[in-house]
């Protein structure tokens, strides 16, 4: 059956399912889809699965004997977590439960809460589709229990039916209710006339009102205003305040607010509380590095504060829960947080610190700070850790800060063995963060409150500081031209917090889903992505350290994605539909004839060594996401008859250095080893700037700002705990005879200046182009055409000068039919290849 697009928003309840059997029967649904992909993995019981756990934490095998006991977790096969308190661990009985999901083909998109009985009339599910499918397929599931008798067989998920859907039947808004026979692996009717009743609606993206389709945040719309993302569990509030920051510090002659030093200083003036989440916080790290003020660590600060009665807490990851993964979490990601050095050092102090573990692949990654002062709350977020390496400037310096700012916070993950004694280049960090004033800051105090209460342990409770909520109102400043409305976002589970809804009707009013494991998860940054990326109506600008997603959409098997085995576990390797959100909406732009670009700024590789199978693992998903995208974009140009190139409307970029050697700079005592990729690197005298702002810039007038990549692990909710926000100024808007001016334009040029270099500013304006405006086709030009250049002299062997900007164009070429091609083979000075490469070795839930 053909495919058809499925854009839009859909409502469905599973109401309930007429069952034969769910015990011995249901184990002879034979090899269908979800019970390969999904569903039927095993763990012989929940004993074995802390066995599992504390052998990743011993550190005594090796790394292949604790790969294979990875493999075993079953939140590796359900791209989730599974401890006591899963849908299994509810009944200790023996007695079976039953779950339903939805899927677009094969992609899983929606799944009840499993039940003793096989009814959920009162479980709304809301599904925003961006999928090509021929059926909207339900699939009966039970779980618990013991299977066919067996009292070993404690976790078993077995695969009762399917029914399948037409997608051409759902089409113009009509609601659908029917009973649907469940199916056997062949389609063919279940022997014991099994069927399950369901109700539907999907309404298309541009019928659908609450997704204002290229309308803005205040376009041509009937009332109301907009009033922020629907079914969230926080509100979008009036009244308040953002400063944004580029980068963790603005050095002279740059003007421009200064993140760590305003934290700095919230923390020293705070009157009863200053609450700290984080993935690292260093204590040992200085916040403000002004030679004309008094130099202080971040340790001594909160110290101090707690000897004045001020209520200091912090969670930290607990990345102990990884330390079993070996070179996987040493190469990726995960970094070394350090959080049991955080809490050994305030041991026996006022303050008080929780290191909070995440399983055994993902990792607590909110960074935020909250205090009280003078003139009310305030709250800090995005993706600025209080750790070592995060210190930097938008001149990004390689070498010559070595003697100075970075003499004792030389930071080089790509280099083993890498450090200031061998000299540089450190790895220079881009990255942005927020400042929220008014009713908003107090939804951040409520996330944190949340997850103390969930994490804090014994006591917990009292140790939060007591604020008069009615304080929240109170702080509300008046509504001038600077005024913002702001929303905040987390991807979170009930594992992380305390006091999510109980019923299953309350939590989907806050947006909150059903895990794969039967957790209640919010996701509403993925929501708030793809509510921002469908009101767009000229372009879209992104920075994230991570951009991979939307794999049901990447190449597939002859079946042509329909609900095989194969097709299904590749669906599930990232599910998130922000990159297939963007190009739908470019191909609507494209078709319509609308001027729209997207522009995306991306490190040249994540942070870790470039060789490694965990960063190659995840390029290697990037260069899918990317060539999916490509394509989507190179077929509705070729729906025009047009011969632009798909670059012309989707751009990729990323950021780098090089540094002159300057006398009197640092002189290492030491040297790389011979023929590395640090010896290289040094002497080339060039490395990349690592992006780790994770925003999302909308039509210059709304702006996402937050911990998230655009990766399956910041964007699924059951996976990392992250935090955002979403905000605009509602006196600058666009309007007919206007584009917005308000600080949301200004911060976005802010950082093209620093991305692009002050040169490419001029020559714009010379040219007659214009950086004011990026959906027209001469910005995009201009933009490439500065990239291209930074990226030739970055890469040339003879070049031996400083780049003019950072900007350069990420080294792939696409082709007119949104091909790619790898530009090098290789990133310079080392032997990673571009393209990446999958990883025979690691699961893809831990690199995507």
């Amino acid at each position: 059956m053909a495919q058809r697009l499925l854009h839009g928003v859909m409502e469905a309840k599973v109401l309930e399912a007429k069952l034969s059997s769910v015990s011995s029967e249901a184990s002879d649904y034979g090899h269908g889809q979800p019970k390969l992909a999904a569903y039927s993995k095993e763990v012989d019981s929940l004993n074995e699965m802390e066995d599992l756990r504390l052998t990743l934490e011993s550190q005594k095998l090796p790394r292949t004997k604790l790969l294979s006991l990875i493999m075993k977790l079953p939140f590796i096969f359900t791209c989730q977590r599974f401890d006591k308190s899963t849908d299994q661990a509810h009944h200790g009985d023996g007695k079976r439960l039953v779950y339903a999901t939805i899927g677009m083909d094969a992609a899983r998109v929606a799944r009840t809460r499993a039940t003793d009985q096989p009814q959920w009339t009162e479980e709304p599910l809301h599904v925003y589709c961006a999928h090509d499918a021929s059926d909207i397929v339900f699939t009966i599931v039970t779980t618990g229990g013991h299977r066919d008798g067996d009292p070993e067989d404690g976790t078993a998920e077995e695969v009762v039916g399917q029914a399948y859907l037409p997608a051409d039947d759902v089409g113009g808004g009509k609601e659908i209710d029917r009973w649907l026979p469940l199916c056997d692996e062949k389609r063919k009717p279940l022997e014991g006339l099994d069927k399950v009743h369901v109700q539907l609606r999907f309404t298309d993206v541009m019928s659908d009102v609450t997704s204002r389709w290229g309308k803005g945040v205040d376009g041509p719309v009937p009332p109301p205003p907009y009033t922020g993302l629907p079914r969230a569990f926080f509100g979008q509030h009036r009244g308040c305040k953002v400063t944004l920051y580029q980068d963790a510090h603005v050095a002279p002659p740059l003007a421009g607010s200064r993140c760590w030093e305003d934290v700095f200083d919230a923390v020293a003036n705070a009157r009863s509380l200053v609450y700290i989440a984080g993935w690292s916080v260093s204590t040992d790290v200085a916040l403000v590095r002004d030679p004309r003020r008094p130099a202080q660590t971040l340790g001594h600060l909160l110290k101090s504060k707690a000897g004045e009665r001020v209520a200091v807490l912090l969670l930290v990851w607990d990345d102990r829960a990884a330390t079993g993964l070996g070179a996987a979490r040493r190469d990726g990601r995960m970094g070394a947080a350090r959080g049991e050095d955080t809490a050994s050092y305030f041991r026996g102090t006022g303050v008080h610190c929780v290191v909070c573990p995440r399983d055994a692949v993902f990792t607590h990654h909110q960074k935020a700070v909250v205090a009280d002062g003078p003139r009310g709350l305030v709250a800090f977020l995005g993706g600025i850790d209080l750790c070592g390496g995060r210190y930097d400037t938008q001149e990004h310096p390689l070498f010559r800060t070595l003697a100075t700012a970075h003499r004792d916070d030389f930071h080089q993950p790509s280099f083993p063995g890498a450090s200031v004694a061998k000299g540089g280049p450190r790895e220079p960090w881009h990255d942005v963060h927020c400042r929220i004033e008014g009713p908003a800051a107090w939804d951040v105090l409520d996330n944190f409150e949340q997850r103390w209460r969930g994490q804090g342990g014994a006591g917990g409770e009292a140790l939060l500081a007591r604020l008069p909520r009615s304080s929240a109102a109170r702080e509300a400043v008046e509504q001038d031209n600077q005024e913002w409305h702001v929303q905040v976002f987390r991807s979170i589970d009930s594992r992380a917090v305390d006091r999510f809804p109980d019923t299953a009707g309350e939590a989907a009013r806050c947006g909150l889903v059903t895990g794969a494991t039967g957790d209640t998860v919010e996701r509403s940054i993925q929501d708030g992505y793809i509510h921002a990326i469908r009101r767009a109506k000229y372009f879209i600008y992104i920075e994230s350290q991570c951009f991979l997603g939307s794999s049901y959409g990447w190449n597939r098997d002859v079946a042509g994605g329909a609900a095989t085995a194969k097709n299904a576990a590749a669906a599930a390797v990232a599910p998130h539909t922000i990159p297939k959100e963007l190009s739908l909406k470019l191909a609507s732009k494209i078709r319509s004839g609308d001027s729209f670009r997207v522009y995306v700024v991306l490190p040249m590789w994540p942070e870790g060594v470039p060789e490694s199978a965990t960063v190659q693992a995840v390029l290697d998903w990037q260069r899918r996401t990317m060539e999916m995208m490509y394509k989507d974009v190179a077929a509705a140009l070729a729906a025009r008859g047009s011969t632009q190139n798909p670059r012309e409307y989707l751009s990729f970029f990323c950021l780098g250095n090089r540094e002159p050697y300057v006398p009197g700079e640092h002189a290492p005592p030491e040297r790389p080893e011979l023929d590395s990729d640090y010896m290289r690197a040094q002497q080339a005298r060039r490395f990349k700037i690592n992006v780790n702002a994770n925003i999302m810039i909308v039509d210059d007038e709304y702006i996402i700002v937050g911990s998230a990549n655009v990766n399956q692990r910041s964007m699924d909710g059951g996976r990392d705990t992250e935090m955002a926000m979403g905000a605009y100024q509602p006196r600058h808007l666009d309007t007919p005879n206007s584009w917005p001016r308000g600080q949301v334009h200004q911060f976005r040029l802010a950082l093209w200046r620093e991305h692009l270099g002050q040169a490419a500013f001029q020559a714009a304006a010379a040219a007659g182009d214009d950086m004011i405006y990026p959906s027209r086709h001469g910005c995009m030009s201009r933009v490439n055409q500065a990239a291209r250049q930074h990226w030739d002299m970055y890469a040339s062997d003879k070049f031996q000068g400083s780049l003019p900007g950072h900007l350069m164009a990420y080294p792939v070429g696409v082709g007119d039919r949104g091909e790619l091609w790898e530009a090098v083979p290789f990133f310079p000075d080392t032997n990673a290849k571009v393209f990446g490469c999958s990883s025979d070795e690691l699961p893809p839930v831990l690199t995507t």
